[in-house]
């Protein structure tokens, strides 16, 4: 009974602490949001403020954002939230109303049914040049003899300026410029019992800035180096395969020609062993020499006659 009591009373007592904060000369008034801060990571900005507290009632709030021309220009015109007016939450992420780089000024205000508070307005006008570059994350991993990297998604504004190198003495560093994705990204072949370093940072063009560098990461391979004579004995063997292929090439190429265009040999009796002129004489001399040895006298003179 006693307990049921006290609490009546501080409840009473917290009811009446409040009046004086919605109620002025009379009129009913709804306390404006406070302590406005501006928190800009990785090009991602949010703007948060204290919450209006009145007790079992829910607080909506509007946000207001005003670019570098309409300050100059048209004071008057405020541009409304895309993403959060209304909003229930003290906070209001604004990355997508940011859209150039130059100087804004944001404004808040709750709203409880027919109340409105007045509008809070950010202490300092807010640029995305000042937003905080971290070091990306990233992932590094093998696929058999394959070094591969997995970067953490930070948004279109960015790209990854990726180092890698062999750990060893006078080793030379590669660069690649990359995009985030959800796939690793191959980077490079590497040999068996070797270790290689990767480290990234990130860089935005919109405003010109690098983030500083991740942690490096090594990672060392699996397996050993192929011994020398190995080596050489894999070199000879691919020497041979391809010694072997090219003569397979070349005799096929014969086969296919015989197939295709075969050479024909002439009897002995067919050839032509002297000039076509003499061989005309010759065979005129013995066709003479013939029909005189074979005709008698008689028929000499009939066919003469």
């Amino acid at each position: 009974m006693i307990l049921e009591e006290i609490k009546t009373s501080l409840t009473m007592w917290f009811s009446y602490a409040l009046i004086p904060c919605l109620f002025v000369d009379g009129v009913a008034v709804l306390p404006a949001p406070q302590n406005l801060s501006m928190q800009s990571t990785n090009m991602k900005h949010v703007l948060t403020w204290s919450p209006v507290i009145v007790p079992e009632e829910i607080i909506h709030y509007s946000v207001e954002y005003q670019g570098e021309y309409e300050s100059l220009y048209t004071s008057h015109i405020w541009i409304p939230s895309s993403w959060c007016s209304p909003t229930q939450r003290p906070e209001c992420d604004i990355t997508e109303d940011i859209t150039a780089t130059v100087s804004y000024s944001l404004r808040v205000r709750a709203t409880l049914g027919s109340l409105t508070s007045a509008w809070s307005t950010l202490k300092h006008r807010f640029n995305q040049n000042s937003t905080i570059l971290t070091p990306p994350g990233m992932e590094i991993t093998m696929d058999g003899f394959h070094l591969l990297i997995k970067l953490e998604d930070l948004g279109p504004h960015f790209e990854f300026f990726v180092f890698y190198w062999r750990r060893e003495p006078g080793a030379k560093e590669h660069v690649k410029v990359l995009r985030p994705g959800v796939l690793p990204v191959y980077l490079e072949t590497v040999e068996p019992g070797a270790a290689y370093c990767v480290k990234a940072r990130t860089f935005v063009k919109a405003i010109g800035r690098h983030s500083a560098f991740s942690q490096t990461e090594c990672v060392k391979v699996q397996g050993e180096a192929l011994p020398l004579a190995l080596a050489l004995l894999a070199f000879v063997g691919f020497v041979l395969i391809l010694v072997v292929a090219l003569l397979s090439v070349w005799k096929m190429g014969r086969l296919l020609q015989h197939s295709c265009c075969p050479v024909v040999m002439l009897p002995d009796t067919l050839k032509i062993t002297n000039s076509p002129q003499k061989l005309i004489s010759c065979r005129k001399e013995e066709v003479e020499a013939c029909v005189t040895s074979g005709l008698s006298s008689e028929e000499l003179l009939k066919a003469w006659i």
